[in-house]
């Protein structure tokens, strides 16, 4: 059984109706498999539909979540995180905060990332990834 975690880019797709993504997961789940949403990837779409006050799709992404469950965070998290962080610094690459706290999250459990930016983590080692986009 994998688990399998959606990054900010996945939800949005879902929440706008991405068949794609939606038969992905819905695969996932047939396999077995667990989804969940990434903790920061919830901070990010819930920040940015508060934002435009989109009620509709608030209360959608929020049974979304419920259905899913959202990731939860803790100390080896952010660890794991500056490790990271170090790791892409001495390579010469820069990532953004959030997606080194996604990543490390999906690293610390041995848990897949969905993501359709593979690029932003294609060099953290360590961390499997695939886009259902």
């Amino acid at each position: 059984m994998s688990v399998y975690v959606l990054d900010t880019n996945i939800v949005s797709f879902y929440l706008k109706g991405n068949e794609t993504v939606a038969n992905n997961i819905t695969n996932a789940l047939l396999s077995g498999d667990s989804v969940l949403v990434a903790p920061i990837a919830y901070y990010e779409i819930k920040r940015g539909l508060l934002a435009v006050n989109s009620q509709k799709r608030l209360k959608e992404f929020e049974s979304f979540c419920k259905l899913f469950g959202v990731g939860e965070s803790n100390n080896e998290d952010l660890d794991i995180s500056a490790e990271i962080y170090v790791e892409q610094r001495k390579m010469g690459t820069t990532i953004e905060d959030a997606d080194i706290f996604i990543a490390a999250f999906c690293k610390n459990r041995n848990f897949t990332l969905v993501t359709n930016n593979t690029k932003h983590f294609e060099h953290i080692s360590g961390l499997m990834l695939c886009d259902w986009s």
